[in-house]
Formats: C-alpha cells, structure tokens, sequence
C-alpha cells in the first residue's frame, strides 16, 4: 500500500491503524478545514538512528501516509562539530529500509542559514534579542536553578545598534568561540527554565560537512528548528516529552520572527527500551572505547545493528504499532521486539539445518561411501515455498546438547540404547559412546533403520525426539554469533544514576558469543548477506557482512522457544 504523493507504505500493513491522540488532533484538524498535513522526521546527523527514531519515523511518515499528506526529511544540522556526512547518509539509507520515501523533500537547516540569519536580524531590531559576552559558565551562574529565578546579563540593556554591529562582526569571523553569543530577550525569572534569555546563536569556527568554512555562527536548534518548520510549511511538529517544555520557546521564536507559516508542536512519549539505552551520546561512547564493533554491531538498538542482526522492517515496523503513542512514558520490555521479529521470521524465513555445537554419530550399518539425498520442506506451513534436497551419509554431527549418557528423568533425545528421528531421515539407535583420555564423549556410533526413511515407521512405531542433523561428509563450515543483552541492567541509565556508577561497568560479558567449527548444510554456504533463515530447533539467524566465501558468518535474530530449557531450569 502506498499513498500516491509520498510513496510510503502504510504503517502496520496486518494490523488495524490505532487511533492515537495525535492521529485525533489531525483528523479533527483536516475535518477543520486543512487542506494539507505536513510531517517531518528531523534527525541530527550526529550519530545513527535506533529504535527510538523508527517509532518517530513511522509515527512521521504515517500520520502524513494516512491523511494524504508529505512528511519531510530534514536534517538539523546546527552543529559542525558533531555531524558528517557519514551519519547523513546512514539515516536515509535507515528510512529507505524501513519502507518510507520523502522523494524531492529532502532538507537541511542548512539550506536556510541566510533566512535563519536573517530572521535573528530581525528579532534585534524589534528588542527582543541582545548579543551577550558572557562566558557560558556565567551564563549557566546567571540563569538561576528550579528553584531560584535567573539574573539579566549585564549586556541585556545593550541598544539594538550595538547588538547587529556585534552580531554582523560575529558572522564576519572577527570574534573566537565563545566571545559573544545572541540571546533572545524573553524573562530571566521565568519559571521555565528554557525561557530564560536562551541563546540563539554561537560562534563556532569548524568545517561544516555542507557549507565548509562559510559560516562561523550557528543557530541553536530551538531557534533553526521551528523555523525550519514554518519555511517548509509543516503543520503537525510531532516531538518527544523532552521538548514539552521547550514548546513556548518554539512558539515564541514563530510568533515574533514572523516566519510565513505557523506550524505547531505536539509531544509524544519517546520509546524507552529495557536492557538498553537510547542516548546518542551513550550509544557513541560505547562505538568509541569499543565495547562494541560498531554503531552497526547487532547488540546495539540503532536500526543498521538491528538490521545486521536480522529483524527484517516489517517485524521493526509491527513493533512501533503495538508500542502505539502515548503521553506519559513508559518502558517498553525488549522481549516485545523480539516477539515482533520472531512472528515476522515464522512466516518468512525458510527452514535450514545447522549443529552450532556439533557431535559426530557413525552409523556403522549405513554403506560406507554412500550418500542420498532427502527431501525437506523450506516451510512447513508454506507449500508455496517448495522443497530442497539435503545429502544424508554414514556420518553426521548433531547437536552436543542432543545427546546424555545417563540421561535425565525427562530427557527424550539421543542417549545409549535409544532410538530417534533424524528429520525427515531415518530412525537411528545409539548403540556406543567413544570418550578420549579425558572422559570426555568424542563421537557415538549407532544404526540406522532403512525401513524408516523419510522418518516414518511402516510398522507404526513411535520415537519421542526428532533431531536435527548434518552430513559430515557434506558439511560448510561456519561462525555462528549468539547476541545477547547488551547491558545485565533492565534500567541501565537508572541503575548508573542510582549506584552512581559508569554506565560501562554494566555491560554484560556475555552479550556476544562467537561460536566456531559450526556445521551446516550445503545450500547456507552460499547464501547472501542479510538472508535470513530458520535453523530447525535453534532460532532465527541472518547472514553477517563478515561472511567471505567458504566462510559464512550467521547471526542469531532471536531464539525459538525451548522447552526444555525451562523444564531444566536454564532461563
């Protein structure tokens, strides 16, 4: 589905739109008489988008979707030293995977800087901006706390000559950073912090990723971004709880510089995710001092990790509808997004097998020499989705944890003596268990029953375990990398505050476990980065960028249901 001026698709392709209290206020705004809605997705590109921006993106981008209207895509670049162009362009190659389009209204704060200028010029004309020459740290003295009100800066009497020859020389790169500042006049006692003379412009001489060294002053964002708003035309300003309070600065900034449009914010709760964090800054100091391989690193909750992980857009998409749009925050529990991901990947992933932790069983009555091939579904629940040939020989590895000696009261896979179902194979018996100097069990050997191939018993006989299983004759060898919780905290920005502690030191250990020597069949050897595949009785995985050829590299999405572990205490 797409709506034929913005080519976005709707959001919750298999779920009935929710009807959030924003989607209220637009419909009741187009029943008014609106003609047309105006979104936009303003990222700053200073880091790469996570979890928390998709749900903007899709709250963006599908309020516009639904009521025949255009999002934009604009970024707010106010900040040079911050911003590249490698975050630019990670966020459009973000937004494209998700599924949305913005066509020919893509923008920049950048664009604007003359009218922004401008604008500022005009605010010191009419009084109600002043350059100050306080440093920031009497700035922050002269601002007052939640409880004490601010105190005027000594230059706030400045006459308006005085303030545009200042500001005019600040643009003429003739002060160093920090010398001067402008500030909007409002009311230093205010209540509201945010309203207490906040500054508009800073002097910074640093190499903008668009416009070089043309500039050396730029405008703060709560001055860039609601007139940004008012040129593109955008009527709803959808913003997360943080900017509540920064609205009457927005509001005041479009009322007394007089843009040609007058949009309006509105404030939702951000997403908040359990067991991670959404800062920005955070989520860079983890990619600097390298706890992680990269903003792209499956663990983290930006939107490539997730990517690279293997959540495919709809299951991202799926996640933000259940999430809904709020006004209170709230925190959601990261196993809803992997629900999301697991449901989506039920339903398309094909089926494959792999031993992450293999065991080699011998068949000794199986020809040596020999091979065949066996037919399995590539979906159960999806005829249309056809079969494979799998080669079956003398010997296999299953899974390590397939297998117990003296096995436990409910355990029902292979053990001495006991027959099961190789999927869609034969029935096999172990019949001998080899251990090496150590004790430890090397390899089983066992028999097969020819009778039974496909899996079934003519005789009717019944087996209480199927096990997946690879021919070790056929065999790829690959790395399998298990993800788990980035943080052993549910709360890792609360804890840290709370114990007063680095956020780094809850970092789990375990959160990565590159497992090597992996087997799997031959048809996964080739497959390309970013398919993604159920393994039988393991979970959901996804081809790695690392793979080179002969040398595939998986990652695990997220895990399959596993009984047993909850009948043996290990989750």
């Amino acid at each position: 589905m797409s709506d034929v001026n913005t080519g976005v698709p709707a959001v919750n392709e298999s779920r009935e739109k929710s009807q959030d209290f924003i989607r209220e206020i637009v419909a009741a705004d187009v029943a008014g008489g609106r003609a047309t809605v105006v979104t936009r997705f303003p990222p700053e590109p200073n880091g790469y988008l996570h979890i928390g921006h998709a749900k903007a993106i899709c709250l963006d981008f599908g309020v516009a979707n639904e009521f025949g209207g255009y999002c934009n895509l604009r970024f707010d670049d106010t900040n040079p030293v911050k911003e590249d162009v490698e975050y630019v362009d990670s966020i459009k190659d973000d937004v494209r995977w998700l599924g949305f389009e913005w066509g020919d209204r893509e923008y920049f704060a950048s664009d604007y800087y003359e009218q922004l200028y401008q604008y500022a010029e005009r605010l010191i004309e009419k009084g109600l901006a002043y350059v100050d020459s306080l440093s920031a740290d009497q700035m922050r003295e002269y601002r007052g706390t939640l409880t004490s009100p601010g105190q005027d800066s000594p230059h706030r009497g400045r006459s308006v000559d005085e303030s545009l020859d200042l500001f005019r020389r600040m643009r003429a790169a003739e002060f160093p950073d920090g010398a001067h500042a402008l500030r909007a006049k409002i009311d230093m006692r205010s209540p509201n912090i945010t309203m207490r003379d906040p500054v508009l412009y800073r002097i910074r001489h640093a190499d903008h990723h668009r416009t070089g060294r043309t500039w050396c002053i730029y405008p703060m964002y709560d001055f860039a971004h609601p007139l940004s708003d008012a040129i593109e035309g955008v009527t709803h300003s959808l913003c997360t709880l943080e900017y509540v309070d920064h609205r009457p600065l927005y509001d005041w900034v479009i009322e007394h510089a007089g843009p040609p449009s007058r949009p309006h914010q509105y404030e939702f709760a951000r997403l908040n995710l359990s067991y991670t964090v959404m800062s920005k800054r955070k989520l860079l100091e983890l990619v600097e001092r390298r706890h992680v391989r990269g903003w792209d690193d499956p663990r983290m909750p930006t939107i490539s990790g997730l990517r690279r992980r293997g959540f495919t857009p709809e299951s991202i998409r799926d996640f933000c509808g259940r999430v809904g749009v709020a006004k209170k925050e709230n925190v959601i529990d990261v196993g809803l997004l992997e629900h999301c991901g697991r449901e989506d990947l039920n339903r398309r992933a094909p089926r494959a097998m792999a031993v992450l932790r293999p065991l080699k069983l011998v068949l000794t009555n199986y020809p040596e020499g020999q091979s065949e091939d066996m037919t399995m579904a590539n979906h159960a629940d999806d005829p249309s989705a056809g079969t494979r040939r799998v080669p079956f020989s003398r010997e296999i590895y299953i899974e390590r944890d397939d297998f117990m000696e003296t096995p436990a009261k409910k355990f029902f896979r292979l053990s001495p003596g006991r027959e099961v179902r190789l999927r869609s194979a034969y029935f096999v018996t172990c019949t001998e268990v080899v251990k090496d100097a150590s004790g430890q069990v090397v390899e089983l050997r066992g028999t097969y029953d020819p009778v039974t191939r496909g899996g079934d018993a003519p005789d009717g006989r019944k087996v209480k375990a199927t096990l997946h299983w690879v021919s070790a004759a056929h065999a790829v060898d690959a790395e399998v990398r298990l993800y788990d919780r980035l943080f052993t905290s549910e709360d890792p920005d609360g804890h840290a505050a709370r114990s007063d502690t680095d956020i780094t030191a809850l970092l789990n250990p375990g959160s990565l476990e590159a497992v090597q020597g992996c087997k799997i069949e031959p048809m996964l050897g080739a497959a390309a980065a970013g398919s993604r595949y159920q393994f039988e009785r393991l979970g959901y995985f996804a081809v790695d960028p690392d793979s080179k050829p002969g040398a595939p590299v998986f990652n695990r999405t997220v895990s399959l249901k596993d009984t047993w572990a909850k009948v043996a205490g290990h989750t």
